[in-house]
């Protein structure tokens, strides 16, 4: 007999963290614990309120299929009992871990891909006033690359971004508007952003409002963030962008994420491995996708403090 857990965690930020649509002050993840046969697979999400979510949600999502889980539901049957979100993801990634840990075999074997060998994570640098994120580049300059956040403030944020390519002037350059560009702002800023050496730009327009990137031109490669969530939505995005940005809590867990991976590849796109927050649980099936990967942002454990703690609250429920 299968035994399912659930848990909530709180962990506190280091510091608030600002993106063009929203300040995170907290991460609050869902942990789900599956045990079988003496194996624990284990697996962890983060609702995220932009597509509706909430950890109250979540565990409601989570605890509708327990009895399907807890008869002995595989990955393949999670699939019709959930929608891609983060409650199928920490399903998921917990049935990917017990599988190997009760045959013995690593995820990458049981996936048939390579094995995932250590990446480059971009490291990021969120918004604030153009000195603040000067000196938040300077703690970080070493790095090999760095993921700058944008809002849609014109002008300011060719500032904020100049000011970060000169505190940090050998590090790789992506910058994520989070969809708060419109289509002029695009045209302005875009080519600005590659003269300064941005190798990548994350959803500059919001998600269902993109067209336009198929009759613009693009200076520099765009990459569909918040307007893929799936192996469905690739079909739309041909044309318009040229990487995906892969999520585990977007796609429902790692199933769907190799499939939209080797989807992706199919059609000519590029692929990034990004996350929402999360801990190194959460990071560890990412890791299995970054084997498949251009570009990885992995670093939502970094921003919590004492990474290598226990979390600041767990909540049985």
């Amino acid at each position: 007999m299968r035994a399912l857990d659930i848990a909530l965690e709180e962990w506190s930020l280091r510091e608030p963290l600002r993106i063009a649509r929203e300040t995170f002050h907290l991460n609050r993840l869902v942990l789900v614990t599956l045990a079988e046969a003496g194996a624990v697979g284990r697996g962890e999400c983060c609702p995220t309120g932009h597509y509706g979510e909430t950890p109250a949600s979540v565990i409601a999502q989570i605890e509708s299929v327990r009895p399907a889980i807890e008869a002995g539901a595989g990955r393949d049957e999670l699939a019709g009992l959930l929608p891609p979100g983060a409650a199928r993801n920490a399903l998921d990634c917990a049935l990917w871990d017990l599988e190997a840990k009760r045959s013995r075999r690593t995820i990458w074997e049981l996936a048939g891909i390579p094995r995932p060998q250590s990446v480059v994570s971009a490291v990021t640098i969120f918004i604030d006033d153009p000195a603040v994120m000067a000196r938040h580049a300077r703690r970080v300059a070493d790095c090999p690359m760095l993921k700058v956040k944008l809002s849609g403030q014109g002008s300011l944020e060719l500032e904020r971004l100049a000011e970060v390519r000169n505190a940090a002037p050998r590090a790789r350059l992506i910058v994520d508007a989070n969809e708060a560009w419109d289509a002029d702002l695009f045209t302005d800023l875009a080519p600005r952003l590659a003269a300064l050496g941005v190798e990548l730009l994350e959803q500059p327009l919001r998600a269902g409002a993109d067209g336009v990137l198929e009759q613009v031109t693009r200076p520099l490669a765009v990459a569909a963030d918040e307007s893929c969530h799936t192996t469905e939505d690739l079909a739309g995005l041909v044309g318009r962008y040229d990487v995906v940005n892969i999520k585990l809590d977007k796609t429902g867990g790692l199933t769907e994420a190799l499939r939209l991976a080797a989807e992706a590849r199919r059609l000519g796109l590029g692929v990034m491995v990004g996350c929402m927050g999360g801990s190194s649980l959460a990071m560890a099936p990412a890791m299995v996708v970054a084997a498949l990967a251009d570009v990885a942002d992995l670093d939502a454990p970094l921003l919590q403090p004492g990474t290598a703690s226990t979390p600041s609250a767990m909540h049985p429920v």
